[in-house]
């Protein structure tokens, strides 16, 4: 099979090599543990503890509720503190469950069975990434349980593993390739059992060799009969690892905003995700723990970390080292889509992928200035989008102008942000307006349903 590339995108600095070659290493926790019933796309969960009750790890905290939502699950042992509203990285405050812990990590009953995949339904492997509360560990955080239930099951042709990381500074991903290729490999077989007709491939950018070798090679070793498992080395360009983008690069297939990866007949996951699946459904283990890099100028001991969810992102900057200095900027994920955090007093949730620190803010050191209308923000646009246009009516909140511009098409990559002359805040501006959009389509959705 012959791979493309999609058209645009750019190419910032990588920044892997600060931890590219530091393996990953657990780290407990030792404060206490904050979980968010909200950490994923769709209704929060609903607390299944309460004040005072003794709970361990493995154990349901918040139990899913309707059918896009996910569970959350505590990753320690000990006892529910409060339930009360906490802050996320993002900003948004979510009812959250606050555990002691007592530092023992005794598990729930259950906890570490080992299953057969071939001795289960279909059924019953999607109730079992459920009950693990798993969800897209790239960032979206969309259920994965209602991901693998596309409707129609013979026409998913493609099951993408996204394990491009084409974000810079991130190398969990690169990490687990090297450390654990066969428990990636035993997730996508999980998932193959879900598509008969489908096809796996493993992208990876060719930046990672050595991840690819380790790949293929795993696969060689563990290529299951009734699907073929490729991997395949794509163009190293940023936002390769977007799902639109990828889907394109590998089958050609064209999608927009109105349209899901099903609908091109492909389901897509992240390389974390798809592990995870492999440890829910064959050893036992829900969604407990994730890879999270920590690095920069401003961190002391940059690595990747086996983090257990519920952790403060405070603890985790203290295990690295601590800063090196007062720095000027944190962030939670990477340069391009991360968010900037005011203070590193929030939880580690299941989306959480980074913590990068910097002994200075290359962005606020920079003036910005009036558009000179270079063109350079629609000659990377991946979207084949007109940025200036949309900033335009953004300025003049005219979000009308904004939709007819195809705005909403916008995944906000950060690509127009990256090259801008001017250094115009195109991104955050486009953020902003289809949060808006979202939130005046919704009302009218509603007001109409109570009218109908």
């Amino acid at each position: 099979m012959g791979y493309g590339s999609f058209r645009g995108g750019v190419h910032p600095f990588r920044g892997k090599g600060i931890t590219k070659e530091k393996a990953i290493s657990e780290y407990l926790p030792q404060g206490e543990l904050v979980y968010p019933l909200s950490q994923h796309i769709g209704a929060p969960a609903k607390a299944a503890v309460a004040v005072g009750d003794e709970v361990l790890a493995g154990q349901i905290l918040g139990e899913a509720d309707g059918f896009i939502s996910a569970g959350v699950i505590s990753s320690v042992s000990g006892h529910v503190r409060s339930i009360e509203r906490r802050m996320l990285a993002d900003g948004v405050i979510s009812d959250s469950v606050i555990v002691e812990n007592d530092r023992e990590y005794r598990p729930a009953p259950g906890i570490g069975k080992l299953r057969d995949p071939k001795e289960m339904t279909k059924e019953e492997i999607r109730t079992a990434i459920k009950n693990a509360g798993i969800v897209g560990l790239g960032g979206a955080g969309f259920p994965t349980h209602v991901k693998l239930t596309p409707g129609d099951d013979g026409a998913i042709d493609y099951v993408i593993v996204n394990a491009v990381e084409c974000e810079p500074y991130l190398t969990g991903n690169y990490r687990l390739m090297l450390e654990d290729p066969e428990g990636i490999l035993k997730g996508l077989q999980v998932i193959l059992r879900l598509f008969e007709k489908a096809k796996g491939v493993i992208a990876i950018e060719d930046d990672k060799p050595e991840a690819v070798r380790r790949m293929k090679a795993a696969a060689e070793e563990h290529r299951v009969q009734k699907a073929s498992i490729e991997v395949c080395a794509l163009k190293t360009k940023y936002p390769q690892g977007a799902e639109r983008n990828l889907i394109f690069s590998i089958t050609g297939r064209k999608l927009n905003s109105k349209k899901l990866p099903k609908d091109a007949g492909c389901i897509v996951c992240n390389a974390a995700t798809v592990h995870a699946v492999g440890q829910a459904v064959c050893e036992g283990q829900p969604l407990m723990s994730r890879v999270i890099t920590v690095t920069g100028d401003g961190i002391a001991n940059p690595g990747n970390f086996l983090v257990r969810v519920g952790t403060s992102c405070r603890e985790l900057i203290e295990a690295a080292g601590g800063f090196t200095c007062e720095p000027k900027k944190v962030i939670a994920g990477g340069p391009m889509m991360g968010m900037a955090l005011t203070v590193p007093d929030v939880p580690v949730t299941k989306t959480s992928s980074a913590l990068l620190v910097f002994q200075k803010d290359p962005v606020a050191q920079v003036k910005k200035g009036s558009c000179i209308r270079c063109g350079r923000c629609v000659k990377v646009c991946p979207c084949r989008l007109a940025p200036l246009k949309m900033w335009q009516a953004c300025k003049h909140y005219n979000y009308e102008l904004f939709q007819k511009l195809y705005g909403m098409e916008c995944y906000e990559c950060g690509s127009c942000t990256y090259v801008c002359s001017a250094r115009l805040p195109l991104t955050q501006s486009f953020k902003q307006a289809r949060m808006m959009i979202s939130g005046i389509r919704a009302k009218a959705g509603k007001e109409a349903g109570e009218t109908g």
